[in-house]
């Protein structure tokens, strides 16, 4: 027998005294172990001297073991990710990646700009929804409001499916929905008719979690970030670009036209990404891979084969798939941190912008020139975007030097967040007492918009990256918990943000307000050096990240540590292979299933067990 296949005295299992019941249910298992082949026979009586024959899985009893073994995946080989690495989106070219990467920052793009456009349709040459209507402006922002606010639960909602069912099909689920839901907007017969249909829009939204989560599919945790810096910009960017645009189509067009060039953006998106983006999610195309190498003979299985249909889609896993973002929102320190200071962050910039109309009216400024003095905030994300370029480099080097060092690994990454949070008061204070009017030039309130879209793209990639490092493939989740708390906020702060901007002070109004959003943004930034100092501590109380932490670190390959072997791709993969695993059990997802700590040595198996050789990984998934 090969080396590979004995088994060594530390590996096997203390014997245990079976119970009469357990003796009972062990002559059944035992006399149907009389249809193995005479080869496995010899196999089991050639094992290493002294090892003890138990259970495929000896940590659950027989009860248990049977209920497993009604998947039928027993005599199933799963296949593990260092198996196929070539052949996923880790290995695509780099041209491909930056390529459905692209598609990826346009598809963004189209959601962000979807959730600001609708504010140019409140008033317009034809009188807008204020007017067809019959409602007050004020009424009229529930449709922006009502849109952010279901944004931030679709983004929740969407987000585990497409860990489950892959990236594509549900990002095409959502642009289609959401396309569809423009539709009685735009034709409505009353205003009820526009607020269903923006809440429904919103609800379809898959959100940045989604986009974002293609990233962990395709970049190692150790290089992704120049990635997570381009689709953050594409995030941030689409919420400027609808004010832009959407200042000419207030002044030229009727307000259904908002609504319309929202979904000539959309269709146009959902056909370039059905054409030009393949599947990414890392199980969905094991499961490929292995349905082709079945055919060449292999008897080789995807981790979602091995599962029946409605198994996985029970009402019970259909629950725990939808409660798992919130879950994580909710008991993982480091997604709430993170979280309420992006979103708390996203909300003050989202009622300091609403202010412009109002600031730069006192210039004369037209439609128009209200829609392009939104481009200077554009111009600050270009800054802190291209400023992010040299401190991702060091970044690289620091965590390439300091292999073992934890801070290196995961805080460093907030590193550049330290110079650049303060911009957000900063920006906000200068903008506050440039808000006032002439005889102030309006370039100085607008370089102060440009000081605050630094600071808003920052802490968004900053935050950002620190999760995808810290969840990995679950990064669609734990994200969602971002992108939940700015959209939630910010679309809960749309109706009082225009009172708050007339009727806080005297004459100084515009000025008190923004000094107040300045003094709660002072507040924000000084969270940030806690959890760049005190990043470990979180972690350590974050169950989750934690299980992930130690299943890259800490997983056997040959009797080597993977945080001592050189840094090498297939090991990044193996211990993904085990993450995901443990993931499920801690998830509540799937909890039938199993890692084999000894993943590449054989082990005996009981009586009616197959063994599966140098399998990297033993599960009934």
């Amino acid at each position: 027998m090969p080396e590979d296949y004995k088994i060594s005295p530390d590996e096997v299992a203390p014997p245990v005294e079976p119970t009469p019941s357990t003796q009972a249910n062990l002559h059944n298992v035992s006399s149907d172990a009389s249809s193995e082949t005479k080869a496995e026979e010899n196999e089991n009586e050639n094992a290493a001297p002294g090892a003890q024959r138990h259970m495929r899985f000896p940590t659950h009893d027989l009860e248990q073991t049977r209920e497993i073994e009604k998947t039928g995946t027993y005599d199933k080989k799963e296949i593990t990710e260092d198996e196929c690495y070539d052949e996923l989106g880790f290995s695509f070219p780099t041209w491909k990646k930056w390529t459905i990467l692209s598609v990826i920052f346009i598809v963004q793009v189209s959601m962000n700009f979807n959730t600001s456009l609708y504010s140019n349709a409140i008033s317009g040459v034809d009188g807008g929804i204020v007017e067809r209507f019959g409602v007050s402006e004020q009424a009229a922002r529930v449709g922006a409001a009502v849109f952010l606010i279901t944004y931030a639960f679709g983004c929740e909602l969407w987000a585990p499916w497409s860990e489950e069912l892959g990236r594509k099909p549900v990002l095409q689920a959502s642009l289609f929905l959401v396309n569809i839901w423009q539709l009685p907007v735009a034709l409505a017969p009353n205003f009820g008719t526009v607020i269903v249909g923006r809440a429904l829009g919103g609800l379809s939204s898959a959100g940045g979690s989604v986009t974002l989560g293609m990233i962990a599919d395709m970049w190692e945790a150790d290089n992704q970030q120049y990635a997570v810096a381009f689709v953050v910009f594409s995030s941030v960017g689409g919420s400027v670009l609808g004010p832009v645009v959407g200042g000419f189509v207030e002044a030229n067009l009727k307000w259904q036209w908002n609504i319309w060039i929202q979904l000539i953006f959309g269709g146009f998106v959902q056909i370039l990404h059905f054409v030009c983006v393949p599947e990414t999610r890392t199980t969905i195309m094991m499961d490929k891979i292995a349905k082709k190498r079945r055919k060449a003979g292999e008897n080789i299985w995807g981790p979602n084969e091995l599962v029946p249909f409605w198994d996985r889609f029970s009402a019970k896993e259909i629950l725990v798939t939808w409660i798992r973002p919130f879950k994580m929102f909710l008991t993982e320190p480091i997604v709430l941190t993170l979280s309420l200071l992006s979103g708390f962050s996203d909300a003050l910039i989202f009622m300091f912008i609403q202010s412009f109309a109002i600031v730069y009216k006192q210039w004369g400024f037209t439609t128009v020139d209200i829609g392009l003095s939104f481009l200077p905030i554009l111009v600050g994300y270009f800054i802190a975007w291209f400023s992010f370029i040299p401190a991702i480099q060091r970044n690289m080097k620091e965590r390439h030097d300091k292999p073992d060092d934890e801070t290196a690994q995961y805080e460093s990454r907030l590193w550049w967040l330290l110079f650049t949070a303060p911009c957000l008061p900063i920006g906000l204070f200068i903008f506050a007492w440039t808000s006032t009017g002439p005889p102030i030039p309006w370039i100085a309130s607008a370089i102060a918009a440009a000081i605050v879209g630094i600071a808003n793209y920052s802490i968004y990639m900053a935050t950002i990256d620190y999760m995808i490092c810290a969840y990995g493939p679950y990064s669609a989740s734990a994200t969602g918990g971002n992108g939940w708390s700015r959209d939630f906020l910010a679309g809960v702060l749309t109706l009082p943000a225009t009172p708050f901007f007339t009727n806080i002070g005297g004459e100084l109004h515009l000025a008190y307000a923004s000094t107040i959003l300045a003094c709660i943004a002072t507040l924000l930034v000084m969270a940030v050096y806690v959890i760049y100092w005190k990043g470990p501590v979180l972690r350590k109380r974050s169950p989750f990240a934690q299980q992930l932490s130690e299943a890259r670190t800490q997983n056997d390959t040959d009797g080597r540590r993977l945080s001592k072997m050189p840094s090498n791709v297939r090991a990044n993969s193996f211990a993904r292979s085990q993450q995901d695993l443990r993931v499920r059990q801690n998830m509540g997802s799937r909890q039938q299933s199993f890692a084999n700590p000894s993943s590449r040595k054989n082990s005996a198996t009981g009586p009616g067990v197959k063994s599966r050789p140098n399998s990297r990984k033993e599960s009934a998934v």
